[in-house]
C-alpha cells in the first residue's frame, strides 16, 4: 500500500475510512486493484476500527445458521469477477472449493462467510489501525477558507487506553460506522435484558446454570434464529416468543423481487420521486424487514406441533401480543405479555429477556462535529445525498464526506446490505478519482513515511 504524504507531522491520505466492517473492508479491497490511481498515482487511504480485530456480527453466528445472500454477492464479485479476494477464490485457499460445489447451496453457514470476511481483512490489514475509535473530526482550510481536508482524531482503546491520540488527514472521509442496535423505548439492556446482537457473548455466562425461562421478543430472521437456538441449547427451558403478527411472515425471496437488490435498482430507486420511493420500500419490504427464512418457519411448526403431540410445550408462542412490562426481579426478570386482540395479560418468569427488534441507521453527521453544518438535509431532515453517496455540501465544504449505509430514503433497501456492497464501493472510489482529478490542488508527492500506517 503506497504511503500517505506527510504534512507538519501528519499523514495525509485521500481518504480515511471510519469503521471496518464489510462495506469499508470492500473499499479497502479496491483500493488495491489496477484502478485506484489518480495521474498514475495509487489512491491512499486508512481505516480506523474502534473493534481490536475484524468482527461482523460475532453475537449471532450461530453455527447453523446461512446466509440470506448469495456467496456471489461477496465483497468483490459483481464488481470484479476476477478478483483475487472472492469468497471461491477464499474456498480455494481452504481446500473447500470441490466441497462447497457439491454442496449444491448457493448460501453459506454464516460462520463460514465471517471466515471469509476474516480472511479477506487479513490481506490488507495494513490499510487499517484496530483498536482506534474515532472520537473526532475537524476542518482544515485553505488559503481561501474553504474547507479542503478534514483531520480525523482516533483514540486508541483496548490495552492501551491512556495512549496520546492520533490524527490522520483526509481530503475524503467514508463513514461506515454500521447500524445501531434498536430497543424500544424505556428498555435498557442488562445481565438479564440483552439485544439479540449479544446473544453467543451473555451466553457464555449461563453456562453452568439451568435456566427455566427464555423471552424472545420479535418476529424477523434474528427473532427466529435466537429462539430455535435457546430451544435446542437449553433441552431443559421454556422459550416464549413474543410478536405482534398472527406468524412468522416468510420473505420474499422470489426471482422477480429478487431485482430490488440489483445494481440497475439503485438507480432507479434514486432517480424516482419521493412518493413512488415510499411505494416501492412498502411493495417491497418483506425482502428484508422483520420477515424468515421459510425453512427455518417450518422448523419452528414442526417442533411446536412435535411437543403439543407429546404434550410438553417447551416452544411457547404469544402472537399477536406485545411486552406490556418488563421488569428485572431479585431472581430474573419479570415479563408482562399483553394480547393485542383481547388485552389478556400474561406474566412470565423468565431468566432472560432477548429483545430481536432490528437495527437504526444512527446519524452520521454525530461525528462531524462543525463540519455538519455544512451538510445539506432535505424538508425532512434527512441528510441530501448524490448518487456517488457523497453528501451534498455547501460550496465552502470540498472535501467529500461518503456514506455507506444510512442512505435508505436515496438509495433504496441495499443501502447497508451486503448485495450491493462490491458495486458501491467502485462508485465511492470512482467519485474520488473524478473529484481528485477536476481539483485544482496538484497532486501530491508520496513519501516513504511510516507515520500514521498503523
Amino acid at each position: 500500500m503506497a504511503q500517505a504524504r506527510v504534512e507538519d507531522g501528519v499523514p495525509v491520505y485521500d481518504l480515511v475510512g471510519v469503521g471496518f466492517g464489510p462495506s469499508n473492508l470492500a473499499l479497502a479491497i479496491a483500493l488495491t486493484e489496477p484502478g485506484a490511481r489518480v495521474d498514475g498515482e495509487p489512491v491512499t487511504a486508512h481505516f480506523l476500527e474502534r473493534q481490536p480485530r475484524f468482527g461482523w456480527h460475532r453475537g449471532m453466528l450461530i453455527d447453523d445458521a446461512t446466509m440470506q445472500v448469495s456467496f456471489l454477492k461477496d465483497l468483490v464479485t459483481l464488481r470484479n469477477p476476477t478478483s483475487e479476494y472472492s469468497f471461491l477464490s477464499y474456498l480455494h485457499s481452504r481446500d473447500r472449493l470441490i466441497d462447497f460445489i457439491n454442496h449444491k447451496n448457493l448460501f453459506p453457514l454464516r460462520v463460514e462467510f465471517h471466515d471469509y470476511f476474516e480472511w479477506a481483512a487479513a490481506k490488507v490489514a495494513d490499510q487499517v489501525s484496530y483498536g482506534h475509535e474515532v472520537v473526532g473530526v475537524r476542518p482544515v482550510t485553505g488559503d481561501d477558507g474553504a474547507i479542503t481536508h478534514f483531520d480525523v482524531t482516533a483514540r486508541p482503546t483496548g490495552d492501551a487506553p491512556d495512549a496520546a491520540p492520533r490524527v490522520y488527514r483526509a481530503r475524503n472521509l467514508v463513514l461506515g460506522t454500521g447500524l445501531e442496535p434498536y430497543l424500544p423505548d424505556g428498555v435498557t439492556p442488562s445481565e438479564r435484558i440483552w439485544h439479540n446482537r449479544d446473544l453467543l457473548h451473555r451466553i457464555e455466562a449461563l453456562r453452568g446454570t439451568t435456566p427455566s425461562r427464555f423471552v424472545v421478543v420479535g418476529a424477523g430472521q434474528s427473532a427466529a434464529e435466537v429462539t430455535a437456538h435457546l430451544h435446542e441449547r437449553f433441552p431443559d427451558a421454556e422459550v416464549c416468543a413474543v410478536f405482534s403478527r398472527y406468524g412468522y411472515s416468510p420473505a420474499d425471496d422470489s426471482s422477480f423481487a429478487n431485482r430490488v437488490f440489483d445494481p440497475a435498482a439503485v438507480d432507479e430507486f434514486f432517480a424516482a420521486p419521493e412518493p413512488v420511493k415510499r411505494r416501492i420500500m412498502g411493495y417491497h419490504g418483506n425482502t428484508n424487514y422483520a420477515v424468515v427464512d421459510m425453512d427455518l418457519i417450518d422448523d419452528l411448526y414442526r417442533r411446536a406441533y412435535r411437543e403439543k403431540v407429546l404434550g410438553i410445550e417447551r416452544l411457547r408462542l404469544f402472537n399477536l401480543s406485545q411486552p406490556a412490562e418488563v421488569v428485572e426481579t431479585d431472581t430474573g426478570v419479570r415479563a408482562t405479555i399483553e394480547s393485542l386482540s383481547t388485552g389478556e395479560k400474561t406474566v412470565l418468569d423468565a431468566d432472560v429477556v432477548v429483545y430481536c427488534t432490528g437495527y437504526r441507521p444512527g446519524d452520521p453527521a454525530r461525528l462531524l462535529g462543525d463540519i455538519a453544518a455544512h451538510c445539506l438535509r432535505d424538508e425532512q431532515g434527512r441528510l441530501r445525498v448524490d448518487r456517488d453517496y457523497r453528501i451534498r455540501t455547501a460550496p465552502q465544504l470540498r472535501g467529500g464526506v461518503y456514506l455507506q449505509g444510512g442512505t435508505e430514503h436515496t438509495h433504496g433497501i441495499t443501502s447497508s446490505l451486503l448485495s450491493n456492497t462490491a458495486v458501491r464501493v467502485g462508485e465511492i472510489l470512482q467519485s474520488v478519482i473524478d473529484h481528485r482529478r477536476r481539483s485544482a490542488e496538484p497532486a501530491p508527492r508520496y513519501l516513504a513515511s511510516g507515520v500514521g500506517s498503523r
